[in-house]
């Protein structure tokens, strides 16, 4: 649904200019983690008009109300992602780049384990693996 992102703005009382509907269309479209300068580039192709200042303003805005989630996958740029409805991991290409997200219910649960190990109960985490391709045969 590409106005995902604008409906959860509407219903936090956010008031939405163009430019943020804009903005907001291009991040719910987005099946990848892109930057501010990437947005930027993809908003710029539907309203010109748009200036990096106002997507730097509008996500700084749309991540303080909790509808999109900050990354740094440690190649020096804030990446981004709507605000997810289910929990999921990033596992990292070093080499591409390339960000592939899972979900692994034995990993879950052994985050939890160790949490109620050390007296606590699990209430948010983020896992982030870094990898190379394996050598190919």
């Amino acid at each position: 649904m590409s106005d995902r992102i604008e409906k959860l703005c509407v219903e936090k009382g956010m008031r939405m200019t163009e430019q943020r509907r804009v903005i907001a269309r291009v991040l719910s479209e987005a099946h990848d983690h892109p930057d501010v300068e990437e947005l930027h580039r993809r908003a710029h192709e539907v309203d010109p008009h748009i200036s990096i200042a106002t997507v730097y303003r509008t996500v700084r805005l749309f991540e303080e109300a909790g509808i999109i989630t900050r990354h740094d996958f440690r190649d020096g740029r804030s990446r981004y992602e709507e605000q997810p409805d289910t929990h999921h991991d990033h596992l990292i290409d070093m080499k591409t780049g390339q960000v592939i997200e899972f979900m692994d219910a034995e990993i879950e649960a052994l985050q939890d384990a160790i949490a109620r190990r050390l007296g606590y109960r699990l209430v948010d985490h983020r896992l982030e693996l870094y990898g190379m391709p394996l050598a190919e045969t």
